[in-house]
């Protein structure tokens, strides 16, 4: 019987050439003596390291009573005969690598090692001729073998749609993309920080709740089995937080996910997070030099200054904020309204001869839009927008001196908001007729009014002490001092339609994020 050749392997039936040629590789390695799956590797430093250990270098320098253990991804490999040179890349950085048969233990293994490996090797640092800081290697260990080839280390991933689809892929590939999320990371941590410091104390609310409250959006449902009942995502972390006031907690602060079930465009994601905090006996004017502190003190923070670009303007972080009056800038910047904006009616007759499109609003978020078509793109520099209509602001106290009117404020930058503040509504019957009203526009079918919270009226009915509360959105802040186009450039995993059905709706009336 003559012999017919090895046996294939079942499990590469099907598979893409290039995925067949690198099992292939890992075959050879484990022929080679290489564990292909090892358990671990003793990973001593990363390569900012090597790097930071050894500034203004000279061709010819070498140390080789240092020794180094890295690990990495293989991004870049060339073999020339006798050596081999590959870029590794770790979570801080890229470092070249120098391969030798004459220095390197298993060198022609080497050959077996496709770009996107896993790698460990241990080496000493030397400087090439061309002035280029690199790790001769004198051993190396395969981590794990990339079944797929990467994408161009050069270009990039320039589909966005695939980069926060894959976003393992952009993390690899992208330059600056990991350094995007890092600065999301020292953001977090800076407010944290300046808050505890502050005497704030960081709890945790319900991300399941009967009543999805402290917004007006659209809230996901979701159903429990064992309680045989349908519960809510929350849309807001603010009705909880003001529970511990009562409580008798005077600083309180959540930061974490919400979810509002609403359209997807570049400053909204249905899923985000928010830093809400509650502050007991203040009022909003303390708020606000709250957050001129913070906002001013995380662009030193991120840049060393209080002025950096945004999409190629210039923005300027120096306390204190510009103050623009709601109901003022309206009567300044649209055109043709002469009247009081509060005056519903007249607003209403006003929009429908002006703005046709906007018949199915209702009367009062007219308001809204009127100040997102005129006035949020004037507000390039962080700027504080006061005392909003109580139409629009459920939760707020009245104004103590402005009849109809609240004592509330947003924060806009760069034409979009970035922070909402009140001084918390506290009067427990007041709080209870604007639930009403918010409820019959409920019934009229405005499924983003307000829902009425029984239970937190009855927390108000045993006292809540004046305060002065604060939200912030923290991805649309990220893209700020990131210098990110896109909110999905700052989520990590942004909510995205299932590969193969189509593009995803865009926006329409929004509730905002921050």
């Amino acid at each position: 019987m003559s012999d017919s050749g090895p046996t294939p392997d079942p499990r590469r039936a099907g598979l893409h050439e290039q995925t067949v040629s690198r099992l292939n590789n890992q075959d050879a390695l484990r022929e080679a003596g290489f564990e292909p799956y090892p358990y671990s590797y003793p990973q001593t430093h990363h390569t900012r390291d090597v790097l930071a250990a050894h500034p203004g270098v000279e061709p010819g320098q070498e140390w080789p009573e240092e020794t180094y253990a890295l690990a990495g991804r293989v991004t870049l490999l060339r073999h020339m005969g006798k050596a081999a040179f590959a870029d590794l890349t770790d979570e801080h950085g890229s470092i070249q690598l120098h391969f030798s048969r004459q220095d390197t233990e298993q060198f022609d293994a080497t050959k077996k090692i496709d770009l996107g490996d896993i790698i460990g090797v241990t080496g000493f640092p030397f400087v090439t001729r061309t002035g280029q800081l690199t790790l001769r290697v004198r051993s190396w260990q395969p981590l794990v073998k990339s079944l797929h080839p990467l994408p161009s280390k050069f270009h990039g991933l320039q589909d966005e749609e695939l980069r926060a689809r894959r976003r393992y892929l952009d993390l690899m590939v992208t330059e600056g993309a990991r350094q995007k999320f890092q600065a999301r990371s020292r953001i977090i941590r800076y407010l944290r920080n300046e808050l505890d410091r502050r005497g704030f104390m960081e709890v945790e609310g319900p991300t399941l709740q009967v009543t999805a409250g402290g917004a007006e959006a659209r809230p996901f449902m979701t159903h429990h089995n064992a309680l045989s009942h349908d519960f809510k995502l929350r849309i807001s972390l603010e009705l909880y937080l003001k529970r511990l006031l009562v409580g008798g907690f005077e600083r309180v602060y959540e930061i974490g996910r919400v979810y509002r079930n609403e359209g997807i465009d570049r400053t909204h994601n249905p899923e985000f997070t928010m830093l809400e905090l509650y502050w007991a006996y203040v009022d909003y004017a303390e708020i606000a030099r709250l957050v001129e502190d913070l906002l001013s003190g995380l662009a030193q923070e991120l840049h060393g200054a209080y002025t950096f670009e945004y999409g190629g303007r210039a923005l300027d972080f120096t306390p204190p904020f510009a103050r623009v009056d709601y109901v003022g800038s309206l009567r300044e910047h649209v055109p043709g309204l002469d009247f009081d904006p509060l005056d519903l009616g007249r607003l209403r007759e006003f929009c429908a001869a002006r703005f046709p499109q906007w018949k199915g609003v209702p009367d009062y978020k007219l308001l809204d839009k009127l100040f997102g078509e005129f006035v949020e793109p004037l507000l390039v520099n962080p700027t504080f927008v006061m005392d909003h209509p109580a139409v629009i602001s459920p939760l707020a106290k009245r104004h103590r001196t402005r009849e109809g009117l609240t004592e509330r404020f947003e924060v806009f930058c760069s034409g979009f908001e970035l922070a909402n503040a009140f001084s918390e509504l506290n009067d427990a019957f007041d709080q209870r007729a604007r639930f009403e009203a918010q409820s019959a526009r409920r019934d009229a079918g405005d499924d983003e009014a307000h829902a009425q919270d029984e239970d937190f009226l009855l927390a108000l009915e045993y006292g809540m002490p004046p305060a002065g509360g604060l939200g912030i959105g923290i991805d649309r802040l990220a893209m700020l001092l990131t210098d990110s186009d896109s909110i999905r450039d700052v989520l990590l995993f942004p909510l995205l339609r299932p590969e193969g059905q189509g593009q995803p709706q865009e926006s329409g009336q929004l509730s905002a994020q921050g």
